[in-house]
């Protein structure tokens, strides 16, 4: 009768190991999250970037001596 007590208690724990949980989330919403961050990721990278120098004005020419 002890072998019971010991056995079931066991057998209950094996058993409730082998249970899988799967989540499945819709293609159409997750393929938008993933779109959105890569937005995001793309707007952080341009604005960590510093902003291009602008050319010279150009410099007038030399004046002519006489």
């Amino acid at each position: 009768m002890k072998k019971i007590w010991i056995v079931m208690p066991l057998a209950v724990f094996a058993l409730s190991a082998c249970v899988t949980i799967n989540i499945y989330f819709p293609a159409a919403a997750a393929e938008k999250a993933a779109d959105k961050i890569i937005e995001e990721v793309w707007q952080t990278q341009k604005a960590d970037k510093p902003a291009p120098k602008a050319d010279k004005p150009a410099e007038p020419a030399e004046k002519e001596q006489k």
